[in-house]
C-alpha cells in the first residue's frame, strides 16, 4: 500500500470516527429526544435505552478510534512539538469529551439503565451532559478548519 493511501485511510477513520460521535450525539438530542415526546413516558424510556445502550456500545469504539487515529496522523506529520495551536486545542478537546464521555457513560447512563423507572430528571441530565459534549465536539471541528492552510 502507497505510504499517501495508508494515511488517507488514518485521515478517512479519524473522521469518520469524528462524524458518528458528534453527529450521533446531534440526532440524539436535536432529533430522537424532541420526537419521543409523541409517546407516553413507557414507550419513550424504553425506546431512549434502546437507542443510547446500542448508540454508546458504538461510542465505546468510535471515541478511541478518533482519539488513537488522530495522534497517529500528528506523529505522521512531525511529531506533538510541531503540532500547531488549532491541532492542540483540537486534541485537547477531543481528550475533555472522551472524559465527559465515559464519565456520562459509567454515571448517570449506568444509574439510568439499571433503574427499575428510570426518571425524566435522569434524562435530562444525559441531554445537558451531551449538549457539553456537542459543543465541544463542533469547537474541535472549527479548530480542525482553523488550521487548513487555504492559499
Amino acid at each position: 500500500m502507497p505510504h499517501s493511501l495508508l494515511w488517507s485511510l488514518v485521515l478517512a477513520v479519524h473522521i469518520i470516527s469524528i462524524a458518528l460521535w458528534i453527529g450521533g450525539i446531534f440526532y440524539a438530542v436535536a432529533i430522537l429526544r424532541p420526537s419521543l415526546g409523541l409517546l407516553d413516558a413507557t414507550q419513550r424510556t424504553s425506546i431512549m435505552l434502546q437507542t443510547m445502550s446500542r448508540f454508546f456500545k458504538g461510542l465505546t469504539h468510535a471515541i478511541p478510534t478518533a482519539l488513537i487515529s488522530g495522534w497517529l496522523l500528528i506523529l505522521h506529520e512531525g511529531g506533538f512539538a510541531n503540532a500547531p495551536w488549532t491541532v492542540n486545542a483540537m486534541q485537547a478537546f477531543g481528550i475533555i469529551m472522551a472524559g465527559l464521555f465515559a464519565r456520562l457513560y459509567f454515571g448517570p447512563f449506568q444509574k439510568v439503565r439499571r433503574a427499575i423507572r428510570p426518571q425524566a430528571s435522569a434524562f435530562d441530565s444525559i441531554r445537558t451532559q451531551m449538549l457539553i459534549i456537542m459543543a465541544l465536539g463542533f469547537l474541535a471541528i472549527l479548530s480542525a478548519c482553523l488550521s487548513h492552510p487555504f492559499v
